[in-house]
Formats: structure tokens, sequence, C-alpha cells
């Protein structure tokens, strides 16, 4: 079993590129509309290049278990955890137009994309991180139903056209070439160039990650809530994680799952839940507190629980 300090050193690289998007941004090398362009190139062509070349050869993803029970847990603990924010918001008396919806969102959703990928790559090879993507579908789902309702009060039809992305049409495009046996038909000119995008989707987005958390670094003040970020990292990184460990021992599922669910488990709060909060009229300073403050405790506690995962339920 890998040590706390080979665990850590796995994760320390994937926040160090946080850092340095947090010092781009800091010194005005990414700002205004280049750092949307930038965010939108990563989300709209390199993060799916990554799902395609992820998914599409993926052999793990030919067995039916591996391609309907990961959403399903993906949806489930992301439900959950967006329940027991609203009992822990009320709890600790924030109310609608403080920051209890947003609250909610955010401790609900874990980072499931750019700080994961890297973390199963390191522990179990590159294709570890298909049944994490297919795992992701259950979390989008959750993440434009479940939470843009909690958070807005929008109708379940307008969170339903949220999915519609090219992820989701990537990851579905995947799958079928995957299932059908296409993928080693395809021109090495297209899978050279999708893999050509798909190496740049990590680092970049964990760098736009750093970039987009240094916008909220000018009033230092706002930044820390002792009641909202102790109650989140209590929640998110105390209570939930315990949660999410139990299931993977107890269900009935694939060894790859029960991986995802491990790392899942570890996960600080996902950036997405800031952008979620200021699309949809929620409180971004409630998600921007929770967000650092699991964040910077999380690159000390992802080890931790990792290794706890790791021994208990011995995968």
């Amino acid at each position: 079993m890998m040590s706390y300090w080979q665990l850590l050193l796995l994760v320390l690289p994937v926040f160090a590129l946080i850092a340095i998007g947090v010092v781009v941004r800091r010194v005005h090398w990414v700002e205004g509309e280049a750092e949307t362009s930038l965010i939108r190139l990563v989300v709209n062509l390199c993060y799916p290049c990554l799902i395609f070349e992820t998914v599409a050869g993926n052999a793990t993803l030919r067995e039916p278990a591996n391609l309907l029970l990961p959403p399903l847990v993906g949806f489930a603990m992301t439900f959950i955890g967006i329940r027991a924010g609203l009992l822990v918001a009320k709890a600790i008396g924030l109310h609608v137009g403080t920051g209890l919806r947003t609250f909610a969102l955010a401790v609900g959703v874990t980072n499931y994309g750019y700080l994961p990928l890297p973390i199963m790559a390191g522990m179990w090879g590159p294709e570890s991180r298909g049944v994490l993507l297919v795992h992701n579908v259950g979390v989008e789902i959750a993440i434009w139903t479940v939470g843009v309702l909690v958070l807005s009060g929008l109708s379940l039809r307008e969170g339903w056209r949220k999915l519609v992305s090219p992820v989701m049409i990537t990851l579905v495009l995947g799958v079928i070439c995957n299932l059908a046996g296409i993928t080693p038909k395809l021109p090495s000119l297209v899978t050279d160039t999708v893999h050509a995008l798909a190496v740049c989707a990590i680092p970049l987005g964990l760098i736009m990650t750093g970039v987009n958390l240094a916008n909220y670094l000018n009033e230092p003040r706002e930044l820390f809530d002792a009641k909202v970020t102790g109650a989140a990292v209590a929640l998110r990184l105390g209570l939930l994680p315990v949660v999410m460990l139990l299931v993977a021992k107890y269900l009935p599922c694939s060894i790859e799952l029960k991986r995802v669910m491990i790392v899942q488990a570890a996960m600080p709060v996902a950036v997405i839940s800031i952008i979620i909060s200021r699309m949809y009229g929620g409180h971004p300073r409630t998600a921007v507190q929770i967000v650092l403050g699991t964040t910077a405790l999380g690159v000390f506690v992802i080890p931790l629980w990792l290794r706890a995962g790791l021994a208990w339920i011995g995968v």
C-alpha cells in the first residue's frame, strides 16, 4: 500500500498547477477575455478529447456493470451531499439570501474532474479514468437538475437542457465507438490529433482553476467565515467521505467503481459551484469560502482519506 508521503507527493503536483494558475492571474498574464476564452477551450475542446481518448478504447467499459452503475452512484452521492448540505446550512443559521442554497450545492459537489483524473492515473494507470468519466455523467445530471433547482428554482426542463454539451456528446460517441469496435479503425490523423489535445486538458484545466480562484483573492477578509468554512470542511472532508466509503465497501460493484469512490470520497468541493452560484442567483461569496477552505485543507487531508479507503476496502 502507498504511504501517506507517497500519496502526498502524488497530490502535490496537482495543487502546484493550481498555484501556478493563481500566479499567472496575479501577474496579469491571463485576464479578461483571455481567461474566458481559455476556459471555453479547455471545457469544449481539450476535455472532450480527453474523454474520447480515455473511453473509446477502454476494455473495462465493455462490461455492462461499468456503464450502468457508475452514473447512478454519481447521481446518488451528489444528491445525498446536497440534501445533507441543506440540513447543515439550516443548522448553522443560514437562510435564503445569506447562502443557504449555495452552501448545499457547494458541499454536495466534489471535485469530479481535473483533480481526481491525474490522481487516478497516478495510482492505477490512465485506463482507470474511464469509469470515473462515466461516473461523472451522474454527477453532471445531479448538478444540472437537483443542484440548479435547489439553487434557483428553475424548472426541471431548464436544468436538463444543460446536459447537452460537448462533454456529454463526446462521452456518448466514445462509448459507441468502444462497444462497436470502431476505435481501432479510426485514421491515425484523427487519433493523433485527439491525443495532442487530450494531453493539454488536465494541466491547462488545473491552471485555469487557479486563474479562476485568483479572482477572489483581492479581498482576503471575504475568503473565510468560521461558521461557513468550518461546517463545510466538517461535512465535505469529514462526514460525507465516511458515507461514500461505506457505500464503496458494501455495494456489490466492480473494483474500478470502488476505486472511483475512494478517490471521490477524498475530494474537496468543485470550483464549478462558484460558477453556478454566479449564473443562477446564488451567493458566490459562500461558494468561494467553501471551495478555498476545503481545497486548502485538502492538500493534507486527501492523502489521509486515500490511504484509509485503500486500507479498508482493499483495492
